[in-house]
């Protein structure tokens, strides 16, 4: 007797997995604009106002230097689909903040902020964190002063420098989410 089984071979190519790294660099010319390269492509990103930085420092607008990992993905959920990624993914709620503050034991970190209280709000007015891809800059250990809320995250429209965070445009950032995991690397510098 002849079996009805269909037999489906997959094949999965080097677009199916995550990047095993990317590469963020300055641009000739201006210390605050540089490039995103990832398997074979290249996008135009802003960087820190103070350009790229080996000593960072808060407050000091630069973008650090160093190989990193991404730790998660935070999303406006109210204002876009559920993008496809490998990282670990979580919506943004309004009480959403990244505490900046060296003085404060919770320095680094995500926190929760009630109505008036100051911090870094992640529901912004305008989209530039629609899409936050948190690395692990100063994260373990955490050193007081040393640089906090580094992102990717979206460009502003004339890519004007950052405070320290690579942006870049949304099809750019889409697309790099799509490929990107939390054992792709990160090179900047």
């Amino acid at each position: 007797m002849k079996s009805n089984t269909i037999s489906i071979t997959y094949q999965t190519g080097a677009r199916d997995r995550p990047l095993a790294a990317i590469r963020v660099y300055r641009a000739a010319g201006d210390p605050s604009r540089g490039w995103l390269t990832a398997d074979g492509w290249t996008v135009p990103v802003a960087l820190g106002r103070g350009g790229i930085l080996a000593n960072k420092r808060e407050g000091d607008g630069g973008t650090p230097r160093g190989i990193y990992h991404p730790l998660q993905l935070w999303w406006r959920a109210d204002r876009h689909p559920r993008p496809r990624t490998y990282l670990p993914i979580r919506p943004i709620r309004p009480e959403d903040a990244w505490c900046e503050d060296p003085q404060n034991r919770r320095y680094n970190q995500p926190i929760r902020l009630v109505q008036d209280q100051p911090g870094d709000r992640l529901t912004r007015d305008d989209h530039l964190y629609d899409f936050i891809v948190e690395i692990d800059h100063n994260s373990a250990p955490r050193i007081a002063g040393r640089g906090s809320a580094v992102f990717l995250h979206l460009a502003r429209p004339n890519f004007s420098p950052t405070a320290g965070c690579v942006s870049m445009t949304k099809s750019a950032m889409l697309r790099l989410l799509r490929r990107m995991g939390p054992q792709t690397k990160i090179m900047i510098g």
